[in-house]
């Protein structure tokens, strides 16, 4: 360990007092040779250039990271893109950052897109033409390109959990922007990155927020990559949540919450299925698992604070009582950026947080009768097993019913509960692959015959 770290320290403690002044004195033959070591040019670092993969590529965090990617392009290259159904975008990805290979999470798409490419002017075509993939298969290849050193998890649900465990399994980095994995899966996915060596970077504000915190603990090296092991020291999480649509709502309004109303987020600019979550706070209850999962903390310790501004994105307490935080503008680009750099820090032209602008900085407690589904995560956290993956897929398709306009808003906490409390009966309390899997399609077929029969019944009871 380096002699300003414990050990460090402990050697101080250890000397003289004369040898421990003289360590205190900036000036005297210790100080002179500490200024002139500080006062020589500092070697020019090597850049590196990181080869990049990006699953969801047409999404949210996809496109914010191909941003990044053209704004340091000595820095970052893109090898391979995966993408759902959006071919235009997809298209005009393919001819910016020339990737090795494509994948269509959908192969029935797969024809249209080599048609479309083909059908490009010879001046506009691709200099090097990609391999061009599709379905689960395609996805996993993209995910283990052998180029690529990072791969970027950005699509959206547990459709991201086969292709992450893929890139974990070939050994790759990643840039975890898909919390779905571990929540639904991380019994299955901390094992996998023990064995393949991967090492897991938390993409998302609130995690990136926490990880970058731990960065400057004395227990940085132990800190670095947490998956389930507690980082010494480190007493209490907060996460940080805007509060999401309905913060301002009165809850006896939210009956009347629209889909227009509950994808409006007041903050933040993210996907539709994610902006939802964050108006019933389930995507901070999501958080609060992988937190569990990422860092190792009992339930308990993990604590959820309303701020309004979403200037502050984690916080952490250590064992002094000392809390860290880390504050930036609510941008998903620097958690993104921090992620393809570290452990680097790259300057950037980006607009600097400045606090006399926001003028102030606001905390309350969330309120479980606006937000039950934080309670719901909760509980399913502490159950384990795999209540986790069926809370998450009952989340994900009450919220899909509910953008189709087929469920009210408060029916997504009511069908999640419903299916939870099926759930008790098979859990398992140690799940495999295989496990997770068939639980996540059960839950879902569950939410719909669920929805199915309170619009019976609701049909039933209109008068005649």
């Amino acid at each position: 360990m380096p002699a300003h770290g414990v050990a460090g320290a402990q050697d101080r403690r250890n000397r003289p007092l004369e040898a421990a002044v003289g360590w205190m004195q900036p000036w005297g033959e210790r100080g002179r040779r500490r200024w002139e070591t500080e006062s020589r040019p500092v070697p020019r670092r090597t850049v590196t250039l990181k080869v990049l993969s990006v699953l969801g590529s047409t999404g949210s965090i996809g496109t914010q990271t191909l941003q990044i990617a053209e704004e340091f392009p000595e820095r970052f290259r893109v090898a391979a893109l995966s993408a759902g159904r959006n071919l235009d975008l997809l298209i005009e990805q393919i001819l910016r950052h020339q990737p090795e290979a494509v994948a269509l999470a959908d192969p029935q798409l797969l024809p249209q897109l080599q048609q479309r490419l083909a059908a490009l002017e010879p001046a506009r075509r691709p200099l090097r033409q990609p391999e061009l993939l599709a379905g689960p298969d395609g996805l996993a290849t993209v995910a283990a390109w052998p180029s690529a050193d990072l791969v970027v998890t950005g699509i959206v649900g547990c459709a991201g959990l086969l292709p992450t465990l893929a890139a974990i399994r070939a050994g790759k980095d990643l840039a975890l922007a898909n919390k779905e994995t571990l929540i639904a899966a991380g019994p299955v996915v901390l094992p996998e990155l023990e064995r393949s060596g991967s090492r897991l970077l938390p993409a998302d504000s609130e995690h990136s927020a926490i990880f970058q915190c731990l960065q400057g603990t004395p227990y940085a090296e132990t800190a670095r990559l947490s998956t389930g092991t507690p980082t010494p020291g480190l007493r209490r999480i907060l996460l940080t949540a805007s509060g999401g649509a309905f913060r301002d709502w009165d809850p006896a309004d939210l009956s009347k919450a629209t889909v227009a109303d509950a994808t409006s987020h007041p903050n933040w600019s993210m996907g539709r299925k994610i902006t939802v979550d964050s108006a019933t706070l389930m995507n901070k209850g999501l958080e609060v698992i992988e937190a569990h999962y990422l860092f190792g903390l009992d339930y308990d310790d993990i604590e959820i604070v309303i701020h309004p501004q979403s200037i502050i994105h984690s916080l952490v307490e250590l064992a002094d009582t000392s809390v860290l935080a880390q504050l930036g503008w609510p941008d998903m680009k620097l958690p993104i950026l921090y992620c393809l750099s570290w452990p680097e820090r790259l300057s950037t032209p980006w607009r600097r947080l400045d606090l006399s602008a926001v003028g102030q900085l606001s905390f309350r407690q969330p309120d479980p009768a606006r937000y039950p589904c934080m309670e719901l995560a909760y509980a399913a956290g502490r159950t384990g097993g795999t209540m986790p993956a069926v809370m998450n897929a009952a989340n994900e398709q009450a919220v899909a019913l509910f953008l189709e306009e087929q469920v009210h808003f408060l029916d997504i906490p009511r069908l999640i509960e419903e299916v939870c409390e099926r759930h008790k009966l098979d859990l398992s309390a140690n799940p495999s692959l295989s496990d997770v899997l068939a639980v996540d399609a059960w839950a879902r077929q569950a939410v719909r015959e669920a929805a199915a029969r309170q619009s019976r019944r609701a049909v039933a009871a209109l008068p005649a």
